[in-house]
């Protein structure tokens, strides 16, 4: 798995005694996303799918919609103490016409837990940058199919069966046939490499997808769903407050504990 998993010495304590082992665990290393040289994010990874990251991240901060908007990605030269490159620099550029983002403090307002805006504020600000309209989408999937995604997505979270240590998330279709699947030690980061796969891919608005969470429901998850027009959001875990809310505001629909044949809705009609 490369760079995906890295093996560590552990002491495994038991009560039949202790013994120590090797250990696979989920990487985690810094990207650094650049446009056009200039440095605009770091987010904590899993290397792999960097590309998708960053075109996923840009799209859901409302930088670009379409694939070609960017014109070139590529990794920059970040050497280690052995003079190996990192590949953990990832510059963009984008197409003319484009505007820079803002690199300053206001550019990700309304995507931390941390910024003390309020929740007023923040669902406005995902209105105003929205350009694909979720309620737009016809999207449906009867509660038979969709009980049966979670399953379907655990067999295809293979670093997770062998660490045990990573968030994912799938698109996926009316019939449930799962698109894309992508792990990430972030639960952001596995949705910004499948909006970046949806967008490279020509997906985007992705009003005919649904999106499948393995753990909880947050804000900045349905967030950068409405910012890619998906309608339907259906998590393993629990939603939080303002996720419903941002659904409802949008005409998303939410299901939250999504386990076998039960479910909970918590917005919209898109359950059939």
């Amino acid at each position: 798995m490369g760079r995906v998993t890295v093996r560590r010495p552990v002491r495994k304590l038991t009560p039949n005694g202790d013994r120590r082992r090797l250990d696979t665990l989920a990487a985690e290393e810094p990207l650094e996303i650049r446009i056009s040289g200039t440095p605009l994010a770091v987010t904590m990874r899993t290397p792999g799918h960097d590309v998708e990251l960053a075109h996923g991240f840009l799209l859901s901060e409302g930088v670009i919609g379409a694939k070609d908007d960017v014109t070139l990605a590529r990794y920059c030269d970040s050497v280690d103490d052995t003079g190996r490159n990192t590949y953990n620099v990832l510059d963009l550029t984008l197409a003319d016409g484009v505007p820079m983002p803002d690199v300053g403090v206001q550019r990700n307002f309304y995507t931390t837990s941390s910024c003390g805006v309020c929740g007023k504020a923040a669902l406005d600000a995902v209105r105003l940058k929205s350009r694909f309209a979720p309620g737009d989408s016809t999207f449906t999937i009867s509660p038979t199919v969709l009980s049966t995604l979670p399953d379907a997505l655990r067999q295809q979270q293979r670093v997770f069966a062998a660490t045990g240590g990573l968030h994912a998330a799938a698109l996926f279709t009316s019939d449930g046939t799962l698109l894309a699947v992508r792990e990430d030690v972030g639960r952001h980061n596995a949705v910004d490499k499948l909006l970046g796969w949806a967008l490279l891919a020509n997906r985007v608005p992705a009003r005919d997808t649904g999106l499948l969470l393995s753990g909880r429901a947050s804000f900045e998850l349905v967030q950068k769903a409405a910012m890619a027009g998906i309608s339907l959001i259906a998590a393993v875990s629990a939603p939080s407050s303002l996720a419903v809310e941002l659904a409802e505001d949008n005409g998303m629909t939410l299901v939250g504990f999504l386990r076998g044949e039960s479910m909970n809705v918590y917005t919209g009609n898109g359950i059939e």
